[in-house]
């Protein structure tokens, strides 16, 4: 499926038509130079994993649009990128008509992906899963996955990338559970836990 026909997709499902040029600025934004691994290709891969357990997923229409914008503001100095990614889905689904209830829920799918902490609830759960799904891939993606968050890193010495870099890898190995739901934590948790203790070593 092309970039589009996802996009169209995902506002047919949602029962509502984008604003004009949305789908223009999302992709000019996730194909920012700066970025090297959250850009298009991250979004097609969290798209995929959607779709293995898309009939599990409560609204996946919903988890798709948080998808789109989890990263529509991203800068790997900031802190922010999640909230003002948020509140750019939001402006696109109140400028759609959306209900307030699927606003909030959109809204705290993007919101939930700054820390992916454990305990979340529903559709949120299927957003953190696929969103970290990446540590649970084969070792040579992971290891292109590394490099490329640290091309966006590049601007931090090598010595302290690595030791801050660590230290979040050793934060997720130190979790009971990386993954979530049991659909994924089945099919992807002893590879991730490979990959991130590989990683660490």
């Amino acid at each position: 499926m092309t970039d589009r026909a996802r996009w169209d997709s995902t506002w047919s499902g949602l029962g509502l038509t984008p604003p004009s040029g949305a789908f223009e600025d999302v992709v000019a934004r996730m194909s920012e130079r700066h970025r090297a691994y959250h850009d298009l290709q991250h979004l097609r891969e969290c798209f995929a994993r959607l779709d293995e357990a898309r009939a599990l997923v409560q609204a996946p229409a919903e988890v798709e649009c948080a998808i789109w914008y989890h990263d529509a503001v991203y800068a790997a100095s900031r802190s922010d990128n999640e909230a003002r990614s948020a509140e750019l889905a939001v402006e696109a689904l109140r400028a759609a008509g959306a209900d307030a209830g699927a606003v909030a829920r959109v809204e705290r799918h993007i919101l939930a992906t700054r820390q992916h902490l454990p305990g979340a609830e529903g559709d949120t759960a299927w957003m953190i899963d696929v969103d970290l799904a990446i540590l649970g891939t084969e070792p040579a993606r992971f290891a292109e996955y590394e490099q490329q968050v640290r091309r966006e890193y590049r601007w931090v010495p090598g010595f302290l990338f690595r030791r801050k870099r660590r230290e979040f890898l050793r934060a997720l190995l130190a979790r009971p559970a990386i993954f979530q739901t049991p659909f994924f934590h089945e099919r992807l948790e002893a590879a991730a836990r490979r990959n991130l203790a590989a990683a660490v070593a």
